[in-house]
């Protein structure tokens, strides 16, 4: 092979590899917004989440009958509260596929309709 030409391709192998890294941080950014990493908010609320129930469980074994119950109701309540927001973490995930695959429904329809002109104006070439 010429030397020009293997320096050629070599060049284009790795404008693909940086266009390739790039794509992966914009679709790791998108996906991190979406809840895909976890955020520095998250992590604080789920510690939060977990230390006060502990605490309410913790009262709750010091305390006496009546006030028992009521931090009980403390820590079914925050634990409820937590549920309440993971499905709507889930849901926006969910939301998230549906959009990414409906768009690659989308391109393929487009790709199956272009495909099907372009054998319509060939000649069967057999």
């Amino acid at each position: 092979m010429d030397k020009s030409k293997l320096d050629k391709e070599l060049q284009e192998l790795l404008e693909e590899i940086e266009a390739f890294k790039k794509e992966k941080e914009r679709v790791r950014s998108i996906v991190g917004r979406i809840g895909g990493v976890p955020s520095f908010n998250s992590r604080f609320a789920n510690i939060l989440f977990t230390i006060l129930v502990i605490i309410s469980l913790v009262i709750s074994i010091f305390v006496e009958d009546g006030l028992r119950f009521a931090v009980i109701d403390l820590a079914i309540g925050i634990i409820s509260f937590k549920i309440i927001y993971i499905v709507h973490q889930l849901m926006r995930a969910n939301h998230f596929e549906l959009w990414i695959l409906s768009s690659i429904e989308w391109k393929i329809t487009e790709i199956h309709k272009e495909l099907k002109k372009l054998s319509k104006g060939k000649p069967d070439c057999e």
